[in-house]
């Protein structure tokens, strides 16, 4: 397997500020059973959400788009530090994005920076493009509306007031 490299900048950036601590964010995004803010308001899945917090353990969660769209989503954890910083490659193996495991130079990385601010924290959410896809590749992949996607979904994520 060909480790992918970053270097060139090609992804987007989110940066959201949530009225709680670091920990707990960390745990929205890594524990099942905090998990159900990710799906689209109004569906709910029969499927677990599954999630094996190790390096090189996976995540996967069913997305549901609308009544004829649904599909595996998820990732292969690359770095792990709770509380502090959480990358993954970004897929499913049967689903999407359809990543290999064997194969990860093709797919796009997650990295999630959490930052402990006086509101609570500042979330910083990354998502690159491997500099081993062409220009035309990189066009394809920004234009699939995962700039769009991830935007609604992590704006999904709150927490209760203190």
């Amino acid at each position: 397997m060909t480790e992918p490299t970053f270097s060139l900048g090609r992804g987007f950036t989110l940066t959201r500020t949530f009225e709680a601590p670091p920990d707990m964010v960390f745990s929205a995004l890594t524990e099942p059973q905090n998990l159900g803010w990710f799906f689209n308001p109004g569906f709910t899945s029969d499927l677990p959400v599954k999630v094996d917090l190790r390096v090189g353990g996976s995540w996967r969660q069913e997305m549901i788009v609308n009544a004829e769209t649904r599909y595996m989503t998820g990732g292969i954890f690359r770095e792990i530090e709770p509380g502090r910083k959480l990358v993954f490659t970004w897929g499913a193996v049967d689903g999407w994005p359809k990543i290999d495991p064997e194969n990860l130079d093709q797919s796009p990385q997650v990295t999630i920076l959490f930052r402990d601010v006086a509101d609570g924290t500042q979330m910083i959410f990354r998502v690159e493009l491997p500099d081993q896809l062409t220009e035309p590749q990189t066009a394809e992949w920004m234009s699939t509306g995962m700039l769009a996607g991830w935007t609604m979904t992590i704006d999904r994520l709150v927490f209760p007031k203190k």
